[in-house]
């Protein structure tokens, strides 16, 4: 984190400097919190709704119950709740993003039922041979550039059998997990549909007027992605060989 923003204090401080020198906004202008909930007991609904599902993925390894029911259940509680204003809510949804979301998915899955994501997966078991820090760093840095461009749930999904063939292996399995989490992780912030958060935030950017293009994205949060996965390969190498 310390390094993301010292590298983004860097790229855009004069654009920082720039903002700070624009006439301030007179915070009058904004309503106090207490006015801008106008019905406090549904306010209180959508809380325990959002606690509810919070629980509800924390929780699901043990329940069963998938990440997608839970988005389903959410979306339900929060409809029938506000089933006067369930019209409006349906027609503020973000579809474009949805849509693309399907259709991501739907590549996503091509790749894994072709077995291409096993065959990179095999890949990597097969080329790490049988040191540690030869692991650790091969699927650091495949997991991360691969993510950036796949999906990285389905990738981490399809590299999980790999991980716990290495720990059959001899392997510890903590520095295989942890490795396997960093990479997917933070390699999904290097393109626009790494992740679901990048998708969703361009997306809200463009609503408001601030249209951010895949070079332009890339130009800073793929260096941002590099330098990260550096330090995390650093503090693998140091903690675990």
């Amino acid at each position: 984190m310390v390094v993301a923003i010292v590298f983004f204090y860097l790229v855009f401080r004069k654009t920082l400097k720039a903002s700070q020198n624009k006439e301030k906004i007179d915070p009058s202008q904004y309503p106090e919190a207490k006015k801008a909930i106008t019905n406090f007991g549904l306010f209180i609904i959508f809380i325990l709704i959002f606690l509810l599902v919070v629980v509800l993925l924390i929780t699901h390894a043990q329940t069963g119950i998938s990440v997608a029911s839970i988005g389903v259940i959410a979306g339900g509680l929060t409809l029938a709740f506000s089933y006067q204003d369930g019209l409006s809510i349906i027609k503020k949804v973000d579809w474009r993003t949805l849509v693309f979301f399907f259709g991501l998915f739907i590549c996503v899955s091509g790749l894994e039922q072709t077995g291409a994501l096993q065959t990179l997966a095999d890949f990597i078991s097969r080329i790490s041979g049988g040191s540690l820090i030869i692991v650790i760093t091969i699927i650091l840095w495949i997991s991360a550039f691969a993510s950036a461009f796949v999906n990285n749930i389905p990738f981490a999904a399809a590299m999980i059998p790999v991980i716990k063939g290495l720990a059959a292996a001899g392997m510890p399995l903590p520095p295989l997990a942890w490795t396997l989490a960093l990479g997917t992780d933070i390699g999904g912030n290097g393109t626009p549909i790494g992740a679901s958060a990048n998708v969703v935030g361009i997306a809200i950017a463009e609503k408001e007027g601030y249209k951010i293009s895949w070079g332009k994205y890339c130009k800073y949060a793929l260096p941002a992605m590099i330098m990260v996965v550096g330090v995390c390969w650093l503090l693998l190498i140091v903690r675990y060989a």
